[in-house]
């Protein structure tokens, strides 16, 4: 395995830790979710079904997870498409094999978002699109993981998020509103006073608005399947009722009933079974 620093804009490095089968049937670049990092149990999981079928692995860590907090002066957000892009771009100049692009929860927002960015272009760069748990509707998701019965989820994120901030402060701007931190209890607030504003947003609204995936789901051209559980506790399932899902003939849904936050555990191998299914996707279309 081997861990690289990529330059994604000018003062921005984003460590990919990749590995490969001698001869790979195709590459998959996989983005994590919220606080989440290449490590993740689901990441590594997916990555190990992949390379025993023969499919190169690529686990970004989003800027500043990961442990790269002081490799770039500004957060992520869920629909920051940038660094994604740029490595995409370098598999692209390497155009070795097919590239698929998978998304765990935030890491799903991001990846739908830039599919549907790039429109027809996508073709050129990418072979195909899984998102997994994706909270398509990031406000109706923000608002779902502030109810009594996810308090436990939102004060993990929360607290790692707040601890981060703190952790950086000495290389953020001095102008954001530093004395609220300590106040903040929901990832409503923390998007609404740090993580929007800091991307020109005005607040959590505009924020959500303009980022929500699925916003950009009409515009998918590439082969593309969005993984869900009804059950989810974070992401309503109302959020999957979007006209895109009919319309589109390149998206397909594959809802199940249970399964949680990405939870989707098998009684055989591989332990998830999303696993399952997305190495064979990637391997049947890899063969069309």
């Amino acid at each position: 395995m081997s861990a690289r620093l990529y330059r994604s804009e000018p003062e921005v490095q984003v460590l990919i830790h990749a590995q490969s089968p001698e001869e790979p049937k195709a590459d998959a670049l996989l983005v994590h979710g919220l606080e989440g990092s290449s490590d993740a149990g689901y990441m590594r999981s997916m990555a190990q079904t992949l390379l025993e079928a023969g499919v190169a692995v690529h686990r970004m860590n989003l800027r500043s997870c990961g442990g790269t907090d002081f490799l770039c002066q500004t957060l992520y957000h869920a629909g920051l498409t940038t660094d994604v892009f740029a490595y995409l771009m370098e598999l692209d100049r390497q155009r070795r094999t097919p590239v698929y692009l998978i998304g765990f929860s935030l890491g799903g927002n991001i990846v739908l978002k830039l599919a549907g960015e790039l429109g027809e272009g996508a073709h050129r760069m990418l072979a195909g699109v899984v998102s997994i748990s994706t909270p398509l509707e990031l406000e109706a998701c923000a608002r779902r993981l502030g109810e009594r019965r996810n308090r436990l989820y939102e004060w993990r994120f929360v607290s790692s998020m707040k601890k981060r901030l703190k952790l950086r402060r000495k290389i953020l701007p001095e102008s954001w509103p530093w004395d609220r931190l300590d106040k903040i209890r929901t990832i409503y607030e923390l998007d609404d006073l740090f993580t929007g504003p800091s991307f020109g947003f005005r607040g959590a609204p505009e924020y959500y608005a303009t980022q929500s995936g699925a916003r950009f789901l009409d515009d998918i051209r590439v082969p593309t399947v969005l993984i869900h559980a009804q059950d989810d506790p974070m992401i309503p399932w109302e959020a999957y009722a979007q006209p895109a899902l009919r319309t589109n003939k390149h998206l397909r849904l594959m809802a199940v009933p249970h399964g949680g936050h990405i939870g989707f555990l098998a009684r055989n191998l591989p332990r998830m079974w999303v696993d399952g299914v997305v190495r064979d996707m990637v391997l049947d279309l890899g063969n069309n």
